[in-house]
């Protein structure tokens, strides 16, 4: 599982899917995402833009990203 500590108050699904190295690119986290590939929380999420918290859990690939402060 790969943590993420937030800078911010938040960061967009998008750039944390690049942040993990699960992507390469905002446009193949784009793509993936529109897909369908990627859940937040256990539910399927298709906006690059949804802000992810502290808690946040996101799935890709068999790969786990926690969202932490």
């Amino acid at each position: 599982m790969e943590i993420i500590h937030l800078r911010d108050e938040f960061i967009k699904l998008g750039q944390a899917l690049k942040a993990a190295g699960l992507v390469s690119s905002g446009v193949e986290a784009k793509d993936v995402i529109i897909d369908g590939q990627v859940k937040v929380n256990g539910e399927v999420e298709m906006r690059r833009g949804k802000k992810l918290y502290p808690g946040d859990l996101v799935e890709y690939d068999g790969e786990q990203i926690k969202i932490e402060d």
